[in-house]
């Protein structure tokens, strides 16, 4: 192994978790059988770790098998740093043939007609996301594997999700999504958070939805506890305000979004102060809502009475729309008050 392969290697085993060292080595493919019989796994860790890489330096690994370790700990371990969601658009005719052959053989193809030094590296998972690994270089220089961008992208979907991605690199990667996907444009989805999963489950909409024509109540499916102080009148309440909360953001587990940014762009509406009622630049501002699970704690909240209802469309648009970015702009003719961001 190079220096480089070695580096990449160690940081790529400090970062796995002792339980899963086993499992992540066997998914890696790397090492023979015996050789991973021979390593003893209740070892102090920093003693294990370079017994793995005496047993890689002795099989004479490369950097490319290192990188495929990488891609087995990011696949493992989804929700590792900020990811950011965007959308494929004006699919050509050809969109819905474009198979992981078809589209790994354009991908590269295209990266590597505008980037002099890349590495790519391609997996599909069985739910059908394609990993790809991308590490950077230039004109003079090699690529840079310790600073990779990561992208997945559902076939037959237009989403792809979007790690570490430099501005830099950003047109190159556009314009490779794009080609190879047989559409005309990608745009930002203003969605973003540290885990992959739930991105996905709520652009794609796989969570349990509740819907306002639905013709029974979830009151036979999540009835709220009874209590003999509470009338029939207040129990009817209880019930229209959880059967509210749940068709703005869903019944059951839901996608765990960490936040919610809601950026302010208005005018001073009061009479008493003339020197801010005359100012022609915009009051801004940001407003952003943190949670472990911003979903169900804003669900909570409609539910039990906490927030009003019926829910507003400010908080109702993180699932409608499959977003958690807003710019809520001055009402001009023609338009409306909440501005897509740019």
């Amino acid at each position: 192994m190079d220096e480089q392969a070695r580096a990449l290697l160690q940081r790529i085993l400090r970062r796995l978790s002792s339980k899963k060292i086993q499992s992540s080595l066997s998914s890696w493919g790397c090492l023979s059988s015996q050789q991973l019989q021979d390593l003893d796994y209740t070892q102090p860790k920093w003693l294990l770790l370079e017994n793995i890489i005496s047993k890689c330096e002795e099989s004479s690994l490369s950097l490319k098998d290192v990188t495929k370790l990488e891609m087995v700990y990011h696949i493992e371990n989804p929700n590792q740093g900020t990811w950011h969601a965007f959308k494929l658009t004006e699919a050509e005719d050809e969109a819905v043939s474009v198979d992981f052959t078809q589209f790994k053989e354009m991908f590269v193809c295209h990266l590597e007609e505008v980037v002099q030094h890349v590495s790519v590296r391609m997996r599909k998972q069985d739910d059908g996301a394609v990993w790809i690994r991308m590490a950077w270089g230039d004109n003079l220089t090699k690529p840079n594997h310790l600073k990779p961008t990561y992208a997945v992208h559902y076939l037959q979907t237009p989403y792809v999700f979007i790690l570490n991605l430099s501005t830099k690199h950003k047109p190159f990667l556009y314009q490779a999504l794009v080609l190879s996907t047989r559409h005309t444009s990608i745009n930002e989805a203003h969605l973003s958070g540290r885990s992959l999963t739930a991105m996905r489950d709520l652009l794609m909409k796989q969570y349990q939805q509740v819907f306002p024509n639905q013709e029974r109540t979830l009151k036979e499916r999540n009835a709220a506890p009874s209590h003999p102080n509470i009338d029939k009148e207040h129990a009817g309440l209880a019930e229209r305000t959880h059967q509210m909360a749940c068709e703005a953001f869903g019944v059951g587990a839901m996608p765990k979004l960490e936040t919610a940014v809601y950026k302010l762009e208005t005018r001073y509406r009061g009479s008493s102060n003339d020197t801010l009622s005359d100012r022609d630049e915009l009051f801004r501002g940001v407003v952003k809502f943190s949670s472990p699970n911003l979903l169900e704690s804003l669900r909570h909240c409609v539910s039990t009475g906490m927030a009003e209802s019926p829910v507003t469309p400010l908080l109702s648009s993180i699932t409608h729309k499959g977003r958690n970015y807003f710019v809520i702009a001055e009402k001009v003719p023609g338009a409306t008050s909440q501005t897509p961001a740019r």
